[in-house]
């Protein structure tokens, strides 16, 4: 799998964050500390559902 972290990462190392790694009908999920550690697999549409859902909670006024 090919695994990123968010552009919005913690400073040094970058280690902060979460990374991601897509796969065809699953978003895996791990720990960027504790890579070896379990992942969570969730389906893409519930992904894209929870990533909309901090988006909107995230802007002003909403």
């Amino acid at each position: 799998m090919n695994w990123r972290k968010s552009t919005y990462s913690g400073g040094g190392e970058g280690n902060t964050c979460v990374e991601i790694a897509e796969a065809v009908t699953h978003i895996a999920i791990r720990d960027s500390k504790a890579p070896a550690r379990a992942t969570l697999s969730v389906p893409v549409p519930s992904f894209v559902a929870f990533v909309e859902g901090v988006k909107r909670r995230s802007r002003p006024g909403a």
